[in-house]
């Protein structure tokens, strides 16, 4: 891999964790946070450091961690930025599998039609689309990372029930893919090595019931697991239940076959053992 010049709009746990593996492989890495700390530019969705558009002509590729809101908030700032980028060879731009919507646990593709279930998932959806029309008018590649529930050091089921916070909660039939995002980061360097092009799902390969990966984490950790409470008779925030309303199992064949992506954590099972193991479930590292 020749040596990249990265800009992340989005500096967060996934993509720190990205820009942590990548290290000195890159001639450089920058990027934003919402308060622009810790060496980064700053840009809310409103105020953004004047710098960044120089940073943008002279990065090579693009990774984009943003949320959108009713629009997207680096387009709505940067689109002319970034199709004037003289040297840009390649865009990421991180999704969610949540634009899939609920297919009522069937196996779902990058080939199957998504029909998100909420607003944030059609916002998500609505983002790709724009994504990819930026890229075909600049003719440079895309890779839309769709990603299933991340989890690592700091983010996990342990953490959850060490602070009072994990709930099991039972929808017959529901179920969910999980990643660790250790695993997110190796994809994402793939993706980059190879200017790859296109959606990818990355998401382990054990969908499961959520409530199975809470008692998982209180067996390793010897605790009670919290008592199972029918989904419409749970407590849960709008957001939280929101997160109910899509419902498939995700192949992950495709980045697997043209990432060479290899899982080092194939099911939370595994990612939850080795955080126990390590003595790191606690911090982000981050």
């Amino acid at each position: 891999m020749s040596r990249e010049r990265i800009f992340i709009f989005g500096m967060g746990y996934t993509a720190s964790a990205f820009a942590r593996a990548l290290g000195d492989r890159a001639e450089w890495i920058r990027g934003t946070t919402r308060a622009g700390d810790n060496g980064t530019r700053r840009f809310d969705g409103a105020v953004a450091d004047p710098l960044i558009v120089g940073d943008i002509a002279e990065a090579t590729a693009l990774v984009v961690s943003v949320p959108p809101g009713e629009a997207d908030p680096v387009l709505a700032h940067f689109a002319d930025a970034i199709g004037a980028a003289p040297q840009l060879r390649w865009i990421a731009y991180l999704s969610t599998v949540g634009v899939y919507g609920n297919y009522a646990g069937a196996w779902v593709s990058e080939r199957s039609t998504p029909h998100p279930a909420t607003e944030r998932a059609r916002a998500r959806l609505k983002a790709e689309r724009e994504w990819t029309a930026l890229a075909a008018r600049k003719n440079v590649p895309l890779a839309t990372l769709r990603l299933a529930g991340i989890y690592g050091p700091g983010r996990n089921a342990f953490v959850s029930l060490s602070e009072g916070r994990a709930h099991r909660v039972v929808k017959p039939g529901q179920v969910f893919n999980r990643i660790h995002v250790d695993d997110i980061a190796a994809a994402m360097i793939a993706a980059l090595e190879r200017h790859a092009a296109g959606i990818f799902n990355l998401a382990d390969d054990l969908p499961a019931p959520p409530e199975d990966v809470i008692a998982s984490a209180a067996k390793i950790m010897a605790v009670a697991a919290p008592p199972e409470v029918p989904f419409d008779k749970a407590e849960l925030t709008p957001m939280a239940r929101s997160f109910y309303a899509g419902n498939a199992r995700i192949v992950n064949r495709k980045a697997k076959a043209e990432l060479g992506l290899v899982l080092r954590y194939p099911t939370y099972r595994e990612g939850l053992a080795v955080l126990w193991r390590d003595g790191n479930w606690k911090s982000s590292r981050f």
